[in-house]
């Protein structure tokens, strides 16, 4: 366990240096605007499944230069409720609770495009860590997403840029029988 919360710390941090920002500049009472927004077919969660939360991100989408083009990295974000930190989200993609240690791993399975933004997302987890939030997860969605988008233009091999970028990820259980 405390691997995990050194894991997450670590995480925290680095969100935190790359974004420039506190889990405090999310606004409170913010989560609530994403359920009224419409989710497109092709990213809707299964029947069978129940909303578990739904928090606001902030964070980087990261991309490095190959072969003389743009690819994606990795995403950091500290995804946040009412202006508490909860979850950091990383390289997997892979999002860890920072109050209990649990975590899911997921695969994205449909994305919606939005203009000027990376696209919202389906994603359906992989694998799942320790019995708490994140425990018992079986899909995610990325929706309402602003910013984010890979550099555009000729690069050197090696560098990497870091683009802000702003989504409310919900996460979903199945349903108990």
């Amino acid at each position: 366990m405390k691997r995990i919360n050194r894991i997450a710390a670590t995480l925290g941090v680095a969100a935190l240096a790359a974004v420039g920002l506190g889990a405090a500049a999310v606004p409170a009472g913010a989560a609530q605007v994403a359920s009224a927004v419409r989710v497109p077919d092709v990213i809707k969660v299964p029947a069978g499944n129940r909303q578990i939360a739904l928090l606001q991100a902030r964070g980087v989408q990261t991309y490095q230069c190959t072969s003389g083009a743009w690819g994606f990295l990795q995403p950091d974000a500290i995804l946040s409720s009412y202006g508490r930190a909860l979850v950091l989200h990383s390289r997997g993609p892979v999002w860890t609770s920072v109050d209990d240690g649990s975590s899911v791993t997921a695969a994205t399975v449909a994305s919606s495009p939005v203009p000027l933004a990376v696209p919202q997302l389906l994603l359906k987890s992989t694998g799942n860590r320790g019995p708490g939030l994140l425990g018992e997860v079986t899909f995610v969605q990325r929706l309402n997403t602003t910013g984010g988008l890979s550099p555009t233009g000729a690069c050197k091999d090696g560098t990497t840029a870091s683009i802000p970028y702003t989504a409310d990820y919900a996460f979903w259980a199945a349903v108990p029988k």
